[in-house]
């Protein structure tokens, strides 16, 4: 009778062993929600991230909300009981949550919670929770009945009223979006929006007016608008061994910044890589701007014009074609030495080096309208300092990728390049900008 029960205790001793060494072995999971979720609406999109070394055997989401509970996901896979391996991959799930998966919810708070259970011996259940708020009201959005003109290249203002619940609000043209602000000795919802119809847009287009709200519910709205459709001049520019090396040891004469084994190699990743890269950098000081009226009058036009705006330029090293890059501004040509002056009244958010613009000025003119200068010699200005229209901020120059002294003068709104000749225009600026926005005071 001992011996029988002595195989019977180690054969328990080894369940209780292996047991064990399943439970040390099992891992949490790691479930979080990417991004984070605050709002949901009648139908909101939630992205989440779950991993696991042993893998996830069911993964839920629910809604809860005045006790309620609504489920609104479930993804289940096999179950494992034995996983000895730690090499799952992590996994991502996106579901819809709102009042389409749940319609008894509210407006209102509520609670999405998403439950992992492990794929492992102990399945062990993981929980990532978020407060949201329920909004099912459906924003609006009605435009103004004016009758809209643009040039490609250029810009326009279009009012509007937005209404029920809503956020953000706007005007989208093809892929770009740009803000709006309430219109001045209006209330919030009484807005207005300068758009532009970038220069190498389609001419089928059709911009629209946009408010939409944290749930991600939208709304659009259609305005009477007519485009004037522009080509750009094409032209060669021939590159020589002795223009590549000015050109590329005016921005890196070390070899760091766009390393390669020639000179040719080199400069086309400044011509191109930085070029693309020191454009986001100047789309992005559109968040640096105020809302409030900041120029005065038209933009004062400096120099005689040596290149113009959105002018194709196709690079020919020894009767070949190596790089196509657009101009988006105007080479204002200049002597060594003159000042450079500011367009227009503003405050100055990028005084610095730019790369391929060299030692560079940004003013911004208030809402998303700023001026751009490049090529200096030599900066004077900072950082948060306002200027005056005519005033000094600098001397021409040739830095950057620059063949002569000469000022590039720039413009943008809301990050997008625009022709600047519009600004030039005193009767323009009244007729498309002014006169509606002094229209509500």
């Amino acid at each position: 009778m001992g011996n029988v029960v002595k195989p019977i205790i180690i054969a328990g001793a080894v369940v209780v062993v292996a047991v064990g060494a399943l439970l040390v072995l099992s891992d949490s999971t790691a479930v979080s929600l990417n991004p984070p979720v605050k709002t949901v609406g009648i139908q909101t999109p939630v992205k989440v991230a779950v991993s696991n070394p042993h893998g996830v055997r069911r993964i839920s989401a629910y809604i809860e909300q005045n006790g309620a509970r609504y489920a609104v996901f479930e993804k289940t896979s096999p179950a494992h009981w034995f996983r000895w391996s730690h090499n799952a991959a992590p996994q991502t799930v996106v579901f819809d949550a709102g009042q389409k998966k749940a319609p008894n919810l509210k407006e209102g708070k509520a609670e999405l919670i998403v439950e992992a259970v492990s794929n492992d011996f102990r399945a062990s259940k993981t929980t990532a929770a978020s407060e949201v708020d329920v909004i099912l009201s459906a924003p609006r959005v009605t435009p103004d009945d004016l009758q809209h003109y643009i040039n490609q290249a250029g810009m326009e203002l279009v009012t509007f009223t937005a209404s029920g619940a809503w956020d953000e609000a706007g005007v989208k043209v093809g892929p770009h979006t740009f803000r709006s602000f309430p219109l001045p000795g209006n209330d919030p919802n009484h807005r207005f929006s300068m758009f532009a119809y970038a220069w190498d847009l389609p001419p089928d287009l059709t911009p629209v007016v946009y408010v939409r709200n944290a749930a991600g519910t939208e709304a659009t709205g259609r305005f009477w608008f007519k485009l004037f459709p522009k080509k750009f001049r094409e032209r060669d520019f021939v590159l020589t061994d002795e223009l590549m090396a000015k050109l590329v040891n005016n921005i890196d004469p070390t070899g760091t910044l766009a390393p390669g084994p020639d000179m040719l190699s080199r400069f086309l990743k400044i011509n191109g890589e930085m070029r693309r890269k020191n454009n986001q950098q100047l789309a992005d000081l559109r968040f640096k701007t105020e809302e409030k009226v900041l120029w005065n009058g038209a933009f004062i036009h400096y120099g005689k014009e040596e290149a113009d705006f959105a002018d194709v330029r196709d690079y020919m090293y020894k009767g070949k074609k190596v790089d196509r890059q657009v101009h988006l501004g105007f080479d204002l040509s200049d002597v060594i030495g003159a000042p450079v002056n500011a367009a227009n009244d503003g405050r100055v958010v990028w005084a610095d080096n730019l790369g391929i613009y060299g030692n560079c000025i940004v003013l911004d003119h208030g809402y998303g309208l700023q001026s751009i200068y490049g090529h200096l010699s030599r900066i004077d200005v900072k950082a948060g300092d306002m200027v005056k229209k005519g005033g000094k901020m600098g001397i021409a120059g040739s830095t950057g990728l620059a063949e002569g002294v000469h000022v590039h003068f720039g413009m943008q709104i809301d990050g997008i390049q625009i022709n600047p000749r519009e600004w030039w225009d005193e009767h323009w600026i009244h007729d498309r900008i002014m006169s509606k926005l002094q229209a509500g005071q």
